[in-house]
């Protein structure tokens, strides 16, 4: 009897280290919005990702349509690259920043979250795509200017992927792209239910300083602050403290940069007074962001991020560079964490982009962002 047990401990014991290793050693996912053309698509190596996403799909009605007629040849393209990568897999996202602005009405009703549904299956089924991301912005808090949004979304939006579920089946992806910040986090998901039916939260741990906001920091910071507490760190935090899976959590990472103007010289620029200008691709940095232009590079320890500050005109930039990129995708793997997602692909500079960086540190390349 005494044997028994311990051989039965034993392979219990070796059980649960297999499935231990198998969790912690399981490949982080790399998660591309797309929101260029196709000749585009050819100028990156879709071989480093796993996921791409076109961006975005709009509401016709109760269903779902491309943008623009012309994106079928976006979505063709983006499903070809399976030739090269088989394991990729392509997903259609709806909304975007202005692009739901019928889906607080529309997810009210069990006729229009089930004819939407429907539109999904029948567009993954006629282009070979694998599933459907929701970036609503926002359901129950402010988004958009001038777009609905009500304490009903909350249960509206549950029910909207539990009817995806039911219609796309369980080999359909299904995942949603979530605000980063407190009130979203707060207010917006029934968490322990949605993360039930779908296999992604995509974090948008970035605009976390955005064209609103009239003091400068970090965008896209890993860790909080005392004068910034929303950060990457901090929604990862706030999401496994409800209990949400690990791997289902996909942290954001930003392909482009902000940039303030009339910024005073006061700690190098970061979290002072100024007037939001624009964003800029990190493709075009070495143009238009250049030391020679006048910039200085900063780095924030405590935020682990980098910020950039002209001295001269008084202009500040928030971004993400391949030293961040290697950090969250370390913080990924740390954590257990899905995967990496970023907005958005054809930003990147084609050679010795962004998403080479993310790409080597998930396979363990020594250095990828020096």
């Amino acid at each position: 009897m005494i044997k028994s047990t311990r051989i039965f401990l034993l392979l219990a014991f070796l059980s649960f280290t297999v499935a231990a290793q198998k969790a912690t050693s399981q490949r982080p996912a790399i998660i591309a919005y797309f929101a260029g053309d196709a000749a585009q698509l050819d100028t990156y190596n879709a071989q480093q990702l796993t996921h791409i996403i076109y961006s975005f799909g709009l509401l016709d009605g109760n269903k779902l349509k491309l943008r623009n007629p012309s994106d079928s040849a976006v979505l063709q393209k983006m499903v070809l690259l399976k030739q090269k990568n088989p394991q990729l897999k392509v997903l259609v996202s709806l909304g975007g920043w202005g692009g739901c602005e019928t889906c607080s009405d529309v997810f009210s009703t069990s006729v229009g979250r089930k004819e939407f549904a429907a539109s999904v299956k029948k567009m993954n089924q006629y282009f070979g795509a694998d599933g459907i991301d929701l970036d609503w912005e926002y359901p129950v808090v402010e988004g958009f200017p001038g777009h609905k949004f009500a304490p009903e979304d909350k249960d509206n939006f549950t029910s909207l992927v539990q009817e995806l579920r039911r219609s796309l089946g369980k080999k359909a992806i299904i995942s949603f792209a979530a605000g980063g910040f407190q009130k979203f986090l707060d207010e917006a998901i029934d968490w322990k239910k949605v993360m039930k039916k779908v296999d992604y939260v995509n974090l948008m741990t970035y605009d976390l300083v955005n064209g609103g906001s009239t003091k400068t920091g970090h965008h896209t910071a890993l860790y909080s602050t005392p004068q910034q507490p929303e950060s990457t760190d901090n929604a990862v935090q706030y999401l496994l403290k409800k209990g949400v899976p690990s791997e289902k959590v996909i942290i954001g990472a930003a392909f482009y940069g902000r940039i303030w103007e009339q910024v005073p010289n006061v700690n190098n620029g970061l979290y002072q007074m100024g007037k939001f200008k624009t964003a800029e691709a990190f493709k075009d940095f070495p143009t238009l962001l250049s030391q020679q232009q006048g910039y200085t590079y900063h780095w924030d320890e405590q935020a682990q991020a980098p910020y950039l500050y002209n001295e001269a005109q008084g202009l500040f930039v928030t971004y993400d560079d391949p030293r961040s990129m290697t950090l969250k995708v370390n913080y990924v793997k740390t954590h257990n964490l899905g995967g990496i997602m970023f907005w958005q692909l054809a930003q990147d500079s084609p050679s010795n982009g962004l998403l080479n960086a993310i790409h080597g540190t998930v396979e363990g390349v020594s250095n990828p962002g020096k």
